[in-house]
C-alpha cells in the first residue's frame, strides 16, 4: 500500500501572509498584560519539551529529542540530572515539571512520546508518529497551564504542524459562561527552536478552527438558537473574506423546502438557511458544496428523545458548526478553491404545529417523503439542502451531520462514519484522517438498503423503510435516503453522531465536552484538493 504524502508541501510560505497573526486573539478567552520586561523573572514563561521512551525494553530509559538535547547542553545538563533522579515520563501522557533549570523559563515541561522513528501504521490507518507529538505537545502544555504560565514555548518535535495542533487543542476549554475571575487562563502558544513558521501557522489554523466547532457545538441551545447561530457566523466570518447570505422562511418557502419547514414548525424560533461562498480560484471554476447539519436542538419533537440522551443534543448541529469552521480555515489559509457552504438552520421542538408521525411531505425536488418518526429532523433539513445544491453545478457534494446513534454503536468515538458513490473522494478522505489523527471509516451505499427506504407503492421515500429501525443498519439507510437527494456527481456523506462527545481520556489533545470532529481532517481533505498527490 503507498503511504500519502504530505499535501502541504508544496505550498509556499507567501500564501500565508494573511496568517501572520498571533494565535492568542483566536484562543486567549481572559486577556491579561504579559510582562516581558527582562530585567524581572521569567515567571510567566514556560518551555515543552518530549522524551523518548522504550516501555518494553527495561535497559532503554529513553532519551530527549534533538531540540530537548540542545537545550540540555545548553544549561550544562542539568536537565538529564533532574530526570535522572526524578525519573523520565514512563510513556505517552505523561509529563515531568522541572523548575527554575534556567533564568529564561521558570518551568521546563518533559513529556512522553513513546517510542522513536514512529510513523504510518497500516493497520491502525493513522500516522502514529504525528498522533504522539499531538498527545505530548497537549500533555505539556496542560501541565505549564495549571501554573497559570502566560506563555508556552513548544517545541516542534521534527513536525512543527502536528505539534501546534496539539497545543492548540490541549489548552483549549468552555468557559465562556464561568465568572472570569475563575476562569483557567490560556497561555499564549510559541514555537522554539525551530524555523517552520509556515508548518506550525497551519497548525494553529486547523486547531483554531476544531476550537471554533467546538465553541459553537458547546455554547447551551438557549444561547446557540438559528438566528444566534447566523450572527456568529456574520461576525466570524465576514472579517476572514467569507461572504455569509441569510436566508429566512419566506425564502425557503419559494424554494419549496418543505421538508426542511417541516422540522422547523414545531418551534417558535424562526428557520434560517445560511449560504457561504469564498471565492480563492477563479469565479467561473465549479465550487465544492459543503452542507452542515443545523438543528440547534432536538429535542425529538412529537417521538420525544429520552432525557438522558438530550442533555447532548444541543450538539445536533455539530455538522454546521464543522462546516462554518471549516470555511474559517479555509480562508485563513487562503486556499486556491471556491467554496460554497449551505447551513439549514432550525430547532426540533413538539409545539403545537410540530409534525406528526405518519405525516408525507415533498422535498425541493418533488419526491414525496413519509415521516415514520419524527426525531429523524437531520436527513429531512439535509435533503432540501442537497437538492438546492445542485444550483451551483458543484464539483461534488460533502454533507456532514450528527445523524445517528447507530454508528455510536458501530464505532464509538474512534472514527467518524463515511458513505460515498465516489471511490476518489473516499481515497482523499481516507488520506487526510491518516495525517490528522481523526479517522475515518467507509460503511456500504449498496441498492440493499436503497430498496429498503425508497421503493414503496404509496410514497417514492420513507425515513425508515422496511425493517424498522432496530432491525437493519439504520446510518446505512440514511445514507440511502440521502441518496434520493443527490443531484448526479459525486457525493460523501459524513455521520458524526459518534464522535460528536469527547470523553476527555481518549484523546489526551481533546478535554472533556463536545469534540468538534472532524474539523481538522475536513480541511486537511480541501487542501489535498489544490496539491500534487502521487
Amino acid at each position: 500500500m503507498s503511504l500519502p504524502i504530505r499535501i502541504l508541501k508544496n505550498i509556499t510560505k507567501p500564501r500565508f501572509a494573511a496568517l501572520r497573526r498571533t494565535f492568542a486573539d483566536d484562543v486567549e478567552v481572559c486577556p491579561r498584560k504579559i510582562d516581558d520586561d527582562p530585567c524581572k523573572p521569567s515567571r510567566h514563561k514556560g518551555l515543552v519539551l518530549g522524551y523518548y521512551t522504550n516501555p518494553d525494553a527495561d535497559y532503554d530509559v529513553g532519551k530527549l529529542t534533538p531540540t530537548g538535547e540542545r537545550y540540555d547542553h545548553m544549561v550544562c545538563h542539568r536537565l538529564t540530572e533532574l530526570l535522572r533522579y526524578a525519573g523520565p515520563p514512563p510513556g505517552k501522557r505523561e509529563v515531568r515539571v522541572f523548575y527554575n533549570i534556567d533564568d529564561e523559563f521558570s518551568m521546563v515541561a518533559v513529556s512522553g512520546l513513546g517510542r522513536e522513528c514512529q510513523g504510518y501504521d497500516v493497520f491502525e490507518q493513522m500516522d502514529e508518529g504525528k498522533e504522539a507529538i499531538r498527545t505530548s505537545a497537549a500533555t505539556g502544555c496542560k501541565a505549564l497551564q495549571k501554573m497559570s504560565i502566560k506563555r508556552a514555548y513548544v517545541e516542534s518535535y521534527g513536525h512543527a504542524e502536528s505539534a501546534a495542533e496539539g497545543a492548540a487543542l490541549g489548552v483549549w476549554l468552555y468557559q465562556e459562561k464561568k465568572n472570569r475571575r475563575y476562569q483557567i487562563f490560556i497561555p499564549q502558544l510559541e514555537l522554539y527552536d525551530d524555523c517552520d513558521w509556515t508548518g506550525w501557522q497551519i497548525g494553529l489554523q486547523k486547531a483554531a478552527a476544531q476550537n471554533l466547532a467546538r465553541q459553537l457545538m458547546d455554547t447551551p441551545a438557549n444561547m446557540m438558537t438559528p438566528t444566534s447561530f447566523a450572527q456568529n457566523a456574520v461576525e466570524v466570518l465576514c472579517k476572514s473574506g467569507v461572504n455569509v447570505e441569510v436566508k429566512v422562511r419566506g425564502w425557503a418557502e419559494t424554494q419549496k423546502m418543505y421538508a426542511f419547514l417541516a422540522v422547523a414548525q414545531g418551534s417558535c424560533e424562526p428557520p434560517i438557511f445560511l449560504e457561504l461562498s469564498y471565492y480563492g480560484a477563479c469565479r467561473d471554476e465549479r465550487p465544492v458544496v459543503l452542507i452542515g447539519k443545523g438543528i440547534t436542538y432536538n429535542s425529538g419533537g412529537l417521538c420525544i428523545i429520552p432525557c438522558n440522551k438530550q442533555r447532548y443534543m444541543r450538539g445536533d448541529m455539530g455538522g454546521a458548526a464543522n462546516i462554518l469552521a471549516a470555511c474559517r480555515a479555509v480562508a485563513g489559509l487562503q486556499l486556491p478553491i471556491n467554496v460554497r457552504a449551505l447551513i439549514p438552520l432550525c430547532e426540533n421542538m413538539p409545539g403545537c404545529a410540530a409534525m406528526r408521525p405518519g405525516d408525507i411531505v415533498k422535498a425541493m425536488n418533488g419526491k414525496s417523503i413519509k415521516i415514520e418518526s419524527t426525531d429523524t429532523a437531520g436527513r429531512l433539513v439535509l435533503a432540501d439542502a442537497l437538492v438546492y445544491a445542485q444550483n451551483f453545478w458543484p464539483r461534488f457534494i460533502v454533507d456532514v451531520g450528527t445523524m445517528t446513534n447507530d454508528m455510536k454503536h458501530s464505532l464509538g468515538a474512534a472514527a467518524t462514519g463515511v458513505f460515498s458513490n465516489s471511490e476518489a473522494l473516499w481515497e482523499y478522505m481516507l488520506a487526510s484522517s491518516m495525517h490528522t489523527g481523526d479517522r475515518v471509516w467507509r460503511f456500504p451505499l449498496w441498492d440493499h438498503f436503497t430498496k429498503l427506504v425508497a421503493h414503496h407503492h404509496d410514497v417514492d421515500v420513507k425515513t425508515f423503510g422496511r425493517g424498522g429501525r432496530p432491525r437493519c443498519g439504520e446510518a446505512c439507510k440514511v445514507a440511502a435516503f440521502l441518496n434520493e437527494f443527490v443531484p448526479c456527481g459525486d457525493w460523501i456523506h459524513l455521520d458524526t453522531y459518534g464522535v460528536m462527545l469527547s470523553n476527555g481520556k481518549d484523546f489526551a489533545y481533546l478535554r472533556k465536552g463536545l469534540s468538534g470532529r472532524p474539523t481538522r481532517t475536513l480541511v486537511e481533505f480541501l487542501s489535498q484538493l489544490v496539491c500534487h498527490r502521487e
